[in-house]
């Protein structure tokens, strides 16, 4: 399946290493010699070197994966890639100073998370409303990294559904200790 080059997006490969420039930010991703990847009439087409000494198995693993990787990266640099989340809980809270966040998740300590600068954040406190956490960023691997990294200061729970949820995350609850029946 081609990948489709957009508008303002520029891909260039040198030394097995392919750079995506464009409106959002730049990424780079080595890919393997034994993937072919071929760039011409604002397409991006990958096959499998066929010479190559590594087996047929691992050769289509890579196929699938390197063609992944690259298309997230021309997704994120022309579009970029958002990440809500939002805390469930009584006195859960967070609040942040550029890029540098902090969290009162019910320790006896605020926990503090300098996110790199190709992050963006924002913070929403409303009345009555659930704490909420934009991410936005043209890397989605390092965007999924973030959020797995503040998802574990408060994993949710499912007897009384507290903790760090993605925007819209159903929790299957449960429920506690039933009594015996006679």
């Amino acid at each position: 399946m081609p990948i489709v080059i957009p508008a303002g997006v520029t891909v260039e490969q040198k030394d097995g290493v392919v750079t995506v420039k464009g409106p959002k930010g730049e990424l780079s991703q080595k890919v393997d010699s034994s993937i072919i990847m071929k760039i011409e009439d604002g397409h991006i087409t990958f096959t499998i070197d066929e010479k190559s000494a590594v087996n047929i198995k691992q050769k289509q693993a890579f196929h699938g994966l390197y063609r992944a990787l690259i298309n997230n990266m021309v997704v994120g640099v022309s579009q970029g890639f958002k990440k809500e989340m939002e805390l469930i809980g009584v006195g859960y809270r967070v609040s942040n100073q550029g890029n540098l966040l902090e969290f009162a998740l019910g320790y006896t300590h605020p926990i503090f998370l300098q996110l790199p600068p190709e992050v963006k954040v924002e913070t929403k406190s409303e009345r009555n409303q659930n704490p909420q956490i934009v991410l936005e960023s043209c890397d989605k691997q390092l965007l999924g990294l973030i959020c797995a990294k503040i998802r574990s200061f408060r994993m949710p729970e499912p007897y009384k559904g507290k903790g760090v949820l993605f925007k819209g995350e159903v929790i299957r609850r449960k429920s506690g200790k039933s009594a015996s029946a006679k």
